[in-house]
């Protein structure tokens, strides 16, 4: 079933009235139809028009919002200034995703185009709202506060009362009540005004500036910082020179030639356990003692380092990160030679007891005919070995209870003259072979530290002899071609050595910002006029009537209370006037029916009374 309507077009009507509603709209209202036409900003109406829009609070906390939300991906994705062996391997890992994230900078998060352009227009859009906003607050302390309004009833906080003091006497006595509270104070004829809490806008300026000092200090934080890492082992030190360092990442303004001059040696490191309870194994102690200087002839000191107390040298931090052991090792060539001598330091593969793998490099090493026969070895390193028949090669403590090296050898070419880098934890096998015992299998050797074997006995999972482990301290290579012997044990620590010129002002920001945010949050911003006169008609008694209201910047019940306590702290300057007896009331006035207060009906009220606080 269908139902049609006929309507009849009005005179006039047409198919567009009621905007874009068309027919339909036109329907439903009368209102005429209106063109208006804006007139044209040109360049300079649509460059004021930008500027006001970005010097808006709006505008500011949007961008403030937009530069969190930009500075989350440089937390979750590796950036090439931190770890670019983590960003490499993320890219072979994801083909695709990494172009993509390459191309949107997100590598880079921090010195890529689109965070700075945010960094860049948060930072003139805080500048550009505070400067109006500190000329207007200037004026303001220079300004007095305003004369009272006509009828103070309208106010929100509003006390009266009739005293015998004259109004010269509650006038003055107000101005010294006022100034004792820190108000300031106008007197005019026959009021006093008074206005305080001007800390309020202070803090929010304070708050403001606050954000550009941090935006500042971040800025020269990313531009002139330096950040390097350094593995030293115990015994070792380290010297603040480019070369120095393992790896090394700073800002595009530091400059290396400046680099104060300063060092430290590791002199030992200590690192304790828990060694029973369901907590067995959980580190207690972490510390690098050493022994630093500053200036070219610095005076030496001692110190200790540890996770979380770095050491502060010439104005750059020095961290410790990680440690680790690096096995003392010798190796001798088929000569008999000895080619190389030194700590190796090995990477931890389980960061829970610490079974470590590293590796050897040789490249001087020759066979007993003169011939060139580079070595090197692979090996595994367990603090506390669980036993040859535990079926297992991890470590079961972290401290060198009961230190083994299980090394197995290769000879050849290392590939240390191609010109290409190589990792230094790593072997690469391409072009060497390794050594095979008589009946074709792997040769390997499990090694125990010499100076170790006596310390062994006696300690916990320490139970089998050198002898029942089957193992010696030194490994002969077949065919006379050299041997490798485990000396003993060194420690080895990581160290971050960071420079940062922005912190303290960073520091300082943020500190300020509280302050100042606390002022914006907690001070209000009020105003209290007192005023003190003699009916015209002199009155029933001739008694002095005496107004008090207040008025805040926001509803607030400490307006009032306030009030009260400052109309109480008044009353001994004006006491209460005693009742006026009925004989002597006034035929004029009102009666109890009809209303003391003013109505609006007539003589209303001044635009301007009750200015905002």
């Amino acid at each position: 079933m269908s139902t049609k309507t006929d309507t009849t077009d009005e005179p006039g009507a047409t198919a567009d009235q009621g905007g874009d509603l068309g027919t339909a709209g036109s329907q439903l209202s009368t209102a005429p139809k209106e063109d208006i036409s804006l007139p044209s900003l040109g360049p300079i109406g649509w460059a004021r028009w930008f500027w006001r829009q970005l010097t808006s609070m709006r505008v500011a906390l949007l961008l403030l919002f937009l530069l969190s939300i930009g500075a989350i991906p440089g937390s979750l994705i590796p950036q090439t200034s931190i770890d670019p062996v983590k960003v490499d391997a993320f890219k072979a890992k994801h083909e695709t995703l990494g172009e993509v994230y390459d191309k949107l900078g997100m590598f880079h998060v921090y010195s890529s185009v689109w965070f700075s352009a945010i960094y860049l227009l948060l930072f003139i859009s805080l500048i550009g709202c505070i400067v109006p906003r500190a000329w207007q607050f200037i004026g303001q302390l220079r300004g007095r506060p305003p004369v009272a309004p006509r009828r103070l009833t309208r106010l929100p906080a509003y006390t009266t009362w009739r005293t015998e003091a004259a109004p010269e006497e509650v006038l003055a006595a107000a101005e010294r009540l006022l100034r004792k509270r820190r108000f300031r104070v106008r007197r005019e004829d026959t009021s006093v005004a008074s206005e305080k809490g001007y800390l309020r806008e202070a803090g929010n300026l304070l708050f403001h500036v606050a954000l550009i000092v941090m935006l500042v200090a971040f800025a020269v934080g990313g531009l002139w910082k330096s950040e390097g890492g350094k593995l030293v082992t115990e015994g070792d030190g380290f010297s603040n020179s480019l070369t120095q360092y393992d790896d090394f990442t700073s800002g595009p303004f530091f400059d290396t030639d400046t680099m104060e001059p300063f060092g430290f040696t590791m002199n030992s490191f200590d690192a304790t356990y828990e060694r029973t309870g369901p907590q067995k194994g959980t580190p207690r102690t972490f510390r690098a003692n050493i022994t630093y200087f500053t200036g070219a002839d610095g005076k030496t000191h001692k110190k200790s380092i540890e996770v979380n107390t770095p050491l502060d040298i010439a104005g750059n931090k020095v961290y410790l990160l990680s440690h680790g052991y690096a096995p003392v090792v010798t190796v001798k060539d088929g000569r008999g030679k000895v080619v190389y001598h030194g700590a190796v330091p090995f990477l931890p593969q389980d960061p829970k007891n610490f079974t470590s793998s590293g590796v050897v490099k040789v490249p001087g090493a020759q066979t007993k005919d003169g011939q060139r026969n580079q070595l090197g070895f692979q090996a595994l390193f367990v603090p506390t070995f669980g036993g040859k028949n535990s079926g297992s090669m991890f470590s079961q403590f972290p401290a060198p209870d009961f230190p083994v090296l299980s090394v197995n050898a290769w000879h050849g070419d290392l590939g240390l003259d191609s010109g290409l880098p190589q990792n230094v934890y790593q072997l690469d096998t391409k072009r060497l072979k390794q050594y095979k015992d008589a009946s074709g299998d792997i040769f390997k050797k499990m090694l125990l530290p010499k100076d170790r074997a006596a310390q062994m006995l006696g300690h916990a999972g320490a139970e089998l002899t050198p002898q029942q482990l089957d193992a010696e301290s030194t490994m002969t290579l077949p065919n006379g071609a050299g041997s490798i012997t485990f000396e003993g044990i060194k420690t080895w620590a990581s160290f971050k050595i960071a420079h940062q010129p922005g912190n303290g002002l960073a520091l300082t920001g943020a500190a300020a910002a509280l302050l100042g945010l606390a002022g914006s949050l907690f001070i209000q911003r009020r105003r209290v006029w007192v005023r003190a006169e003699r009916p015209a008609d002199g009155g029933a008694d001739g008694a002095t009537v005496v107004e008090m209201a207040g008025l805040g910047r926001s509803e607030s019940a400490r307006v009032a209370e306030e009030l009260a306590a400052l109309a109480a702290a008044l009353t001994p300057s004006a006491p209460l006037a005693a009742a006026p007896s009925p004989d002597t009331a006034d035929d004029s006035a009102p009666s109890a029916e009809e209303p003391t207060e003013p109505t609006d009906s007539a003589d209303p009220a001044d635009s301007s009374e009750g200015a905002r606080a």
